[in-house]
């Protein structure tokens, strides 16, 4: 079990009828707490979804009752129309469920700029209603609700010795490359939490694990991680314990994004130490991962390290070429402003790359988590909206 791993916890997906093809489109994840503790991150992208808009509003208050999600459309930049159609959404959760809309998150995703059906969204919460369940079958069809080019849900959970636990969804195949959140994501834990603590948590957690994934460079308008904390363990961990497991459950869940991405062959790590600070560490692995160059050669399992060069000399941060050195798969190709390995040493056939550049000035290290590009990747994205 995963979203309703930890107790207090129920989930449901079903077929609403959003997508025309008649799969799973709209999840519910209800907290029956005794507590109903949440936080959540959203993305910084200037151009937010109604839902977003709505959720961020909600979570002044640091609680929620439930969140509904739906795939099959975005309920991005549709106007004044789309936040209504979020707050119709979040009052007829609140309805059937007896709580108020002011307790209720809302999450979208899929194609940018097209009004939701409303009829099948409403008639879609009074079904996913009916099907909320504890188990595993709630929790995995919840998440499969939320796919759009995933090809498989992302689940993922972790128990801590002292009898609480962390559970999670997300889904996530393409416009990947967070700022402050990433795509859609439901964690939950039956942990005993105050809001601040459960909110200090979620950013730490978000900082190393969903805001380092790049898979593209697109940061989408909907992003959004919530938390939720039921407090039905009746345990109460440190602070720092709490931060450990929901680090662990994103980072699992990050992985899996990472894995099942569009088009990817290669899953890559870029590392980058030795920077003047974590900043210049983030925006130069950022740099790298972003590149289409360098993706492309990975692409074609070229080690070629001139591209990293040149992608990391372009990145704002303080670097200076003779300091500079670029390992691939634990050769080191570069050092000392020159070639250092042959490239040929390299070895990249297998599906997992290790980027590493110590810019040997400073102490700061970040590793952003990214993928190749391929034929796949363009070919998907070019048919995307047909």
């Amino acid at each position: 079990m995963t979203v309703t791993g930890p107790k207090g916890f129920r989930a449901a997906g079903v077929a609403a009828g959003i997508k025309a093809s008649g799969a799973l489109d709209l999840a519910l994840v209800v907290n029956d707490g005794p507590l109903d503790v949440a936080a959540g991150v959203f993305t910084r992208n200037v151009i937010k979804a109604a839902p977003v808009l709505w959720s961020q509003e909600v979570l002044k208050q640091q609680k929620l009752k439930a969140v509904v999600l739906n795939s099959g459309g975005a309920n991005a930049a549709t106007g004044p129309g789309g936040f209504q159609d979020t707050h119709a959404t979040a009052e007829k959760v609140a309805e059937v469920l007896g709580s108020g809309a002011i307790e209720v998150a809302v999450c979208s995703t899929g194609l940018i700029g097209e009004r939701l059906p409303m009829p099948a969204v409403l008639s879609g919460v009074d079904s996913a209603v009916k099907a909320l369940d504890a188990g595993p079958e709630g929790a995995l069809n919840a998440a499969t609700a939320v796919m759009t080019t995933d090809t498989k849900p992302k689940q993922a959970f972790a128990r801590h010795d002292s009898g609480w636990s962390v559970g999670g969804f997300a889904k996530g195949a393409g416009m990947l490359a967070p700022n402050l959140a990433t795509m859609l994501s439901v964690l939950t834990t039956d942990a005993v939490a105050d809001k601040e603590t459960l909110d200090r948590a979620l950013r730490a957690a978000t900082h190393v694990t969903f805001d380092r994934l790049d898979v593209d460079g697109g940061t989408s308008t909907n992003d959004t991680v919530l938390v939720l904390a039921s407090g039905a363990s009746g345990v109460e961990p440190t602070e720092a314990e709490l931060t450990e497991l929901l680090t662990k459950v994103s980072h699992d869940l990050v992985l899996q994004l990472r894995a099942d991405s569009e088009g990817a062959t290669k899953d890559v790590d870029v590392t980058v130490k030795g920077a003047a600070s974590e900043a210049d560490a983030i925006v130069v692995a950022r740099t790298i991962a972003e590149d289409n160059l360098v993706k492309t050669a990975l692409f074609g399992s070229d080690p070629n390290w001139g591209r990293i060069a040149m992608a990391l000399g372009r990145a704002p941060a303080r670097i200076d070429p003779e300091t500079v050195s670029i390992a691939i798969n634990g050769v080191t190709l570069f050092a000392g402003g020159t070639t250092a390995e042959d490239r040929s040493a390299a070895d990249l056939s297998g599906r997992a790359i290790d980027v590493v550049v110590d810019l040997g000035v400073g102490s700061g290290e970040a590793t952003i988590y990214t993928t190749d590009l391929s034929h796949a990747y363009v070919e998907e994205n070019s048919a995307y909206s047909s």
